[in-house]
């Protein structure tokens, strides 16, 4: 009995501290929260900051289990539990969600951000939020933006030292259709597969390649079954903090609160973390063994050059509006 008195008065003291109205509004609920990389990765560490603030913020009645890792299938099998209330929380990148509302894919294209200040300030504005909040209609809720960072290629077969040697290499890309044409521009072959399934197809030579950020490089050993590391930053991912809308309408008002404040709050620590790690991060995968080169600028250009077409066809699917909006956006952060 006095256990149960002290364990409601901590509850009480951690709910007043945080503004909410009382215990009552705070119900007992179980979150399960899933994402792909494995644990030690930054966007699990921003995770595990998630769970701590709602466990602190709710005086214990909110737990947060965590499966990372992929434990509970691909991106695409998130989605669909989010959507069916078997999942109450994923986070993943953004630009997958354009199987879902087709504004998303602007997140993929290539080049668009000259470094992460400007992603923050558009992901964390109105931008952003207007696309998170188009998926209310596809019964998911988004909550936050987090950061996977800019993706690099790795490959098992040769040193990438001009935009010509990409050619013919078999390179694994997110399930979405304009992963696929910005590297069929690259005269490579796009293969689309759900992350689990990556580190295997690699090992088997199945897979000549793959591109992701550095942390994410690292975290699942790729350069245990990749040599080659090319530095080309050619995609920034932000990363959607998404809930099942199901949950999410069974939740009081301080409930909602409680986790989209949680959500933001992890996203700063998060992004943090991440950016943090990048440097070690490389020194890391040179020290795995990996042999790092970086494209020279007459290179680089000429691998911007091949994605125009790309981003040109796909900024007619988008909407030309989202693409002014966002364009307008960068401008005015560039000035």
């Amino acid at each position: 009995m006095k256990r149960l008195m002290i364990k409601t008065l901590v509850a009480a003291v951690a709910l007043a501290t945080f503004g909410l109205a009382s215990a009552q509004d705070i119900k007992e609920r179980t979150i399960k929260f899933a994402h792909q990389n494995p644990k030690g990765h930054p966007i699990v560490m921003g995770m595990e900051k998630f769970a701590e603030i709602v466990t602190a913020k709710s005086g214990g009645k909110i737990k947060v289990n965590l499966f990372p890792g992929g434990v509970l299938g691909g991106d695409a099998p998130n989605v669909s539990g989010l959507q069916g209330g078997t999942i109450e929380m994923v986070v993943l990148n953004s630009g997958i969600l354009a199987s879902q509302v087709k504004e998303f894919a602007i997140y993929d294209f290539p080049f668009l951000f000259a470094n992460s200040k400007e992603a923050d300030a558009v992901v964390d504005g109105p931008f952003g939020k207007k696309l998170h909040d188009k998926l209310q209609d596809k019964s998911m809720v988004g909550l936050a933006y987090w950061e996977l960072g800019f993706r690099n290629m790795t490959n098992s077969k040769r040193a990438i030292n001009k935009v010509e040697d990409l050619a013919g290499l078999k390179i694994r890309v997110i399930p979405n259709p304009i992963n696929l044409d910005w590297v069929k521009a690259l005269d490579a072959n796009p293969t689309p597969m759900a992350f689990p399934e990556v580190y295997a197809a690699l090992e088997s030579k199945a897979l000549d390649g793959q591109e992701n950020p550095l942390n994410t490089i690292l975290a699942n050993k790729f350069s245990e079954v990749q040599k080659y590391l090319t530095l080309t930053n050619h995609v920034y991912n932000p990363q959607s903090v998404i809930i099942s809308k199901k949950f999410w309408d069974t939740l009081s008002g301080d409930e909602k609160k409680l986790l989209s404040d949680a959500a933001v709050e992890a996203g700063k620590y998060q992004r943090q973390m991440a950016r943090d790690a990048a440097g070690t991060t490389l020194d890391a995968l040179k020290k795995a063994g990996m042999q790092v080169t970086e494209l020279p600028p007459a290179e680089m250009a000429k691998l911007r050059e091949k994605m125009k077409p790309v981003i040109a066809k796909y900024s007619a699917g988008v909407g030309e509006s989202t693409v002014n909006e966002l364009t307008a956006e960068l401008l005015k952060l560039r000035k």
